[in-house]
């Protein structure tokens, strides 16, 4: 990362607003500010926390003293908007007028869009956000689902498999766009990438739709078992929609998300809990297959990334899967705040053009 810039960056979750500052080409400063339920029930919308959250990150500033007069640009992890290309873009009125209207969603991240672009208006600082969550680059074959009404979606988690696209690419000695890379994300969503030559070409939905079931989520399921059960009765529209996302993987078979729980299960002899946890490694390396047969083979390499990458159990398992098709590159964490910041960096330094939003 360059020098002499400091960049502010706002990262808001669904119980979090984590607020990182990088100055002289490092973090000095990240801080994940916990947000209790009894707290967030307050507020009957996202759009009501505006406030709560705003003033989360103006004391995040203030306890480290910093003002935002010595901030150079505001980095905020991008919303629920149209889908676009990758890229680093500039926050407008028009993104926000569309993280405003719900069309694409709604998530606390869109809230956290609107505080990063009224700071930046106030302040006369640059404010931009890189590969949103529906950053969308499938090619025309991976749209097809095998019905007309339904299109295949691009929802992933498009800022940290691109970051990582480009770190992998580096240790390589080659540009992004130069490589064909399979990117995973191993986290409370799966999401499993074909990336070819700097674009992500194909890619599970990870949100809610299809791919290896995760912790939480279900991933594909058996079509017909699917619609059989949605009309069996017993579960209402939101029932079922939060068995695919929220209460499925792992949390269906086990009731826990938390891995070290379930390593430590395994360890002690729970062959329920090794049944499960190996059926998820072997989704995912049939995923990465998959992507591989996309990519005509071609892959420079396999990158690991996500919080399940510190899960030895799960890597042990997939690297005696995948390792035949290429070298595999580990890169665990989520990575978002450095990614956000070495987007800015990459604006400030020339090196990338700020794109505009549609």
């Amino acid at each position: 990362m360059g020098k002499d810039k400091t960049i502010l960056v706002i990262n808001p979750g669904s119980t979090s607003t984590k607020v990182g500052i990088f100055t002289d080409g490092e973090m000095k400063v990240n801080v994940s500010v916990k947000h209790p339920d009894e707290e967030l029930r307050r507020f009957p919308t996202i759009w009501d926390q505006y406030d709560y959250r705003r003033a989360a990150v103006s004391s995040v500033l203030r306890d480290n003293g910093f003002v935002m007069d010595e901030i150079d640009a505001i980095a905020c992890r991008g919303g629920n908007v149209k889908p676009l290309p990758g890229g680093t873009y500039k926050i407008c009125s028009r993104m926000i007028a569309d993280m405003k209207s719900g069309v694409y969603g709604g998530h606390p991240i869109n809230v956290g869009g609107l505080v990063a672009f009224d700071l930046g208006d106030q302040f006369n600082i640059p404010v931009l956000t890189a590969d949103p969550p529906m950053t969308d680059e499938l090619c025309d074959a991976a749209r097809f689902s095998g019905i007309p009404q339904i299109a295949r979606q691009s929802s992933f988690h498009a800022l940290n498999q691109k970051a990582t696209g480009r770190k992998i690419a580096a240790a390589l000695g080659k540009k992004y766009h130069e490589v064909n890379l399979i990117v995973v994300h191993l986290g409370g969503g799966i999401s499993v990438g074909a990336h070819r030559k700097g674009k992500i070409i194909d890619v599970n939905n990870a949100l809610d739709g299809d791919g290896p079931f995760s912790p939480e989520r279900a991933g594909s399921l058996p079509a017909g078992d699917l619609v059989k059960l949605c009309f069996s009765g017993e579960y209402g529209k939101e029932e079922v929609l939060k068995l695919l996302t929220g209460k499925g993987g792992l949390y269906a078979y086990l009731q826990t998300t938390d891995a070290i729980e379930i390593e430590k299960r395994i360890a002690s002899g729970d062959e329920v809990a090794a049944k499960v946890y190996e059926a998820m490694s072997y989704q995912i390396a049939k995923e990465i297959g998959a992507c591989a047969t996309v990519l005509e083979g071609k892959v420079d390499a396999i990158a690991l990334t996500g919080s399940l990458v510190y899960s030895k159990v799960l890597l042990d398992s997939l690297l005696k899967k995948i390792s035949f098709i290429a070298p595999v590159h580990l890169n665990p964490g989520e990575n978002e705040m450095e990614a956000l910041a070495d987007a800015a960096m990459r604006y400030f330094n020339k090196e990338e053009e700020l794109a505009v939003y549609p």
